[in-house]
């Protein structure tokens, strides 16, 4: 929905289903119902997930007809995907997988590819438009310098292969489309700097001569050309889960030209750890119902000289909580945005309200997408009805944009 200059929506991938058929039947039973519970009478945006599978399905132009027909007939429209996970993504153990396949192979190129052919034909005429993607791999997967070295540019050439494609585009229809990176804990890129990094030292050097041998671009037109096309998902939790400075990380990417696509709006999970032994019970006790076996969620503990240690899931750092020299834990949990403690845990809450505030005042991005995915594993006492719970998170987005 439209809130004041931005388009607000919710990521589709909180439901599960991996056909399009599981998919529509999502969106036509809770879009009305979120629509209601929000008393939206302008048009609705929704950001969809669709795995491989629905993909190959709705680009039939059968099924994508029918979609935009129900678009249309809805006062919906779609600006944004979300094609970070590939696969099945609900009730079955995600964990690490959810990179696979990785951006080196040709499977996550199609699928890519496909996705932006999708987009091309529902998104609204009048604004650009986005797809949300994996940070090219998950690091633990490349033991050695030279392994990671051959992901880098095999997953350069595949991106660049879609940069083309965008450019041609932008060029013969005037549509405005971008592959937004999605820096996440334990990806091959996982903060800021290896953003920067993967930019100046792969993606540029790599795509800008063959941008410019095909389309006849100076240096400086091919750079600017894939700085339009590849552009960054900013996801709060994970760069708090950080503990990085949201108005430098956007002062960092402002200075290198890295464009903003998409703000994620998701909350992660902070603990303090106390000096005493006896007061870590009660952190233990408020941790154990987030630990569930689906998704990975990586803890990042701060130490007193802010050193920084990284554990890859949370049952890991539990097993270090009773000896750890950490004064804080920050977790990978996508928790509701509308809380900010649970029990004695809170939420990263206020880097939310950080990162609206700095957008409301530098207008890096109109595209906002709550992505709170984890109603299903949350702990009982968190769950409200889905279509509540979506409309009372973006209320709360609503009420707090500046």
């Amino acid at each position: 929905m439209q809130v004041s200059d931005f388009h607000l929506t919710y990521c589709t991938n909180i439901h599960p289903g991996e056909s399009w058929e599981a998919t529509f039947k999502n969106l036509k039973e809770y879009i009305p119902k979120i629509k209601g519970e929000l008393s939206v009478e302008k048009p609705f945006a929704i950001g969809l997930r669709l795995s491989d599978e629905a993909s190959r399905e709705l680009i039939k132009p059968e099924q994508l007809d029918l979609f935009k027909s129900w678009l249309s007939a809805n006062n919906c429209y779609v600006f944004t995907f979300n094609g970070f996970p590939f696969g099945g993504f609900h009730r079955q153990v995600v964990k690490d997988e959810v990179h696979l396949p990785d951006w080196s192979t040709e499977e996550r190129k199609a699928y890519t590819l496909r996705l932006f052919t999708i987009l091309a034909q529902i998104m609204p005429a009048d604004m650009d438009a986005g797809i949300s993607t994996s940070p090219l791999s998950y690091k633990y997967w490349h033991k050695s310098s030279a392994a990671l070295d051959q992901l880098m540019a095999q997953s350069c050439a595949n991106i660049v292969e879609v940069v083309e494609y965008l450019y041609q585009l932008k060029l013969e229809k005037n549509i405005d489309l971008h592959l937004d990176i999605e820096p996440e804990p334990d990806g091959v890129i996982e903060e800021s700097k290896g953003l920067i990094h993967f930019f100046k030292d792969w993606l540029i050097p790599k795509g800008g001569p063959i941008l410019s041998k095909k389309f006849g671009l100076s240096a400086e037109e091919a750079e600017a050309a894939i700085k339009d096309h590849v552009q960054v998902c900013y996801d709060v939790c994970h760069f708090a889960v950080g503990y990085e400075d949201h108005e430098e990380v956007l002062d960092a990417f402002e200075k290198e030209g890295i464009k903003i696509g998409k703000f994620q709006l998701s909350a992660a999970l902070k603990a303090n750890i106390p000096t005493e032994i006896n007061q870590r019970r009660a952190v233990e006790k408020a941790l154990l119902p987030f630990v569930e076996s689906t998704y990975l969620h990586q803890v990042i503990g701060r130490m007193e000289d802010s050193t920084l240690h990284a554990y890859p899931d949370l049952p890991d750092a539990l097993m270090d909580l009773a000896t750890t020299k950490e004064l804080e834990w920050r977790i990978h949990f996508h928790v509701p945005l509308f809380l900010s403690t649970y029990g004695d845990v809170h939420s990263t809450q206020e880097d939310i309200l950080s990162v609206l505030k700095l957008n409301g005042e530098r207008k890096l991005t109109s595209h906002l997408e709550v992505e709170t995915y984890t109603w299903e594993v949350l702990p009982e006492d968190i769950h409200l009805s889905l279509d509540q719970s979506i409309a009372r998170e973006l209320n709360w987005v609503k009420n707090n944009i500046k």
